[in-house]
């Protein structure tokens, strides 16, 4: 057989495996339309259409099943998009994000809920916890710690003031990228960012440009922005930013550690059944006497509970008085942690579960 015959008997293959799928994906949105079509009946005060526990248990099954050669990675990028649109046939879901558009929260948005969504900018943390509060918004995403330099407070404090729940999370592969419009980089005179890209970058802004103005401000898309309109300066974001300001990238990959990554939470009000694997977050607060700490995290250890994150913050109670956010592996319905709430219960002043969601998949 010829090479031409041999491309040509290939690609009607691919054209008759297309038809399948095409078959296949609306088959599946039929049953998402079946689906919608029950819960509306149902008797129930709350339809709830978007089920993070479910999502997360056709992920890992798919991932389990993968015999290659597309990678892990690249499958649940596939599903998350075939969820995204089979769900927008239920309902169209409303996802409010820190902003503006072309920010690290974006990608994390449609990383997590795909592109068929209807997005809504905030220009703050609380402006997020807000949207989703007052119901403007379905669900909202916000970053919750940088695995490089750490918890981002203001998120921490928003769960003090508004009594949402976390209904999942994102873990982001954060590269920062020197971005402007001139090819000789080297001669800018300011590079903007926000404060947490520019210590992510130091180093290397300490090697390559260590004469040059670094002004930090409320994001990375509003650093590019800036860079846009200012023929000296440079910005430190990602390739989102740089794609809706028309920019290029002059230099790639310029983070300091290569696994910089960003975990995102996702808020809302429902709460998430189990779906297996999942993660629960605490908060806490206790009177200020010796071995309080001690107390708090014994029916952990008893229990053998697994705690991943503590940080404390601010009770805003009382000076020197604190409260802490804690992150155990498991679901507030397991056994272990059911006892460990309740004994919690009797040691802490407060004990409020922010929510049960399942952990990050990919």
């Amino acid at each position: 057989m010829s090479k031409k015959n041999k491309l040509l008997q290939i690609r009607e293959q691919i054209d008759a495996i297309d038809d399948q799928l095409l078959v296949l994906m609306n088959a599946r949105a039929n049953c998402a339309k079946q689906v919608a079509d029950t819960k509306q009946v149902s008797k129930t005060d709350k339809v709830v259409f978007y089920r993070p526990e479910r999502e997360a248990q056709i992920l890992r099954r798919m991932m389990s099943q993968n015999s290659g050669p597309l990678h892990n990675e690249q499958i649940t990028r596939v599903y998350r998009e075939i969820i995204s649109s089979c769900l927008s046939l239920e309902q169209r879901l409303k996802i409010a994000f820190l902003g503006p558009e072309g920010t690290f929260t974006q990608t994390a948005v449609h990383k997590h809920f795909g592109h068929s969504i209807d997005t809504i900018p905030c220009q703050t943390i609380d402006l997020v916890f807000r949207e989703v509060s007052a119901g403007s918004a379905n669900y909202g995403i916000v970053p919750i710690e940088n695995s490089t330099e750490g918890v981002i407070t203001h998120t921490l404090d928003s769960f003090l003031d508004v009594p949402l729940r976390i209904c999942g999370e994102v873990h982001l592969r954060i590269h920062q990228n020197l971005i402007c419009q001139k090819e000789d980089w080297r001669s800018v005179k300011r590079v903007y960012s926000h404060q947490q890209s520019l210590a992510q970058c130091r180093k290397w802004l300490d090697s390559h440009l260590p004469q040059v103005e670094r002004i930090a401000v409320n994001s990375n898309a509003e650093a590019v922005c800036r860079a846009r309109d200012d023929k000296e300066a440079a910005a430190i974001g990602g390739q989102d930013a740089a794609n809706v300001h028309g920019l290029p990238l002059v230099q790639m990959n310029i983070e300091d550690q290569p696994n910089n990554t960003t975990r995102f939470l996702i808020i809302g009000d429902q709460k998430v059944p189990s779906s297996g694997k999942d993660k629960t977050s605490l908060l806490l607060s206790t009177s200020n006497k010796p071995g309080a700490l001690y107390h708090l995290l014994k029916p952990l250890v008893k229990n053998d509970l697994d705690m991943t994150r503590i940080e404390s913050r601010p009770s805003r109670c009382a000076n020197w008085e604190y409260v802490f956010f804690l992150d155990v592996i498991g679901h507030e319905e397991d056994e272990s942690l059911r006892t460990a709430l309740a004994a919690l219960a009797e040691e802490a002043e407060q004990v409020r579960v922010l929510g049960s969601y399942p952990e990050a998949v990919l």
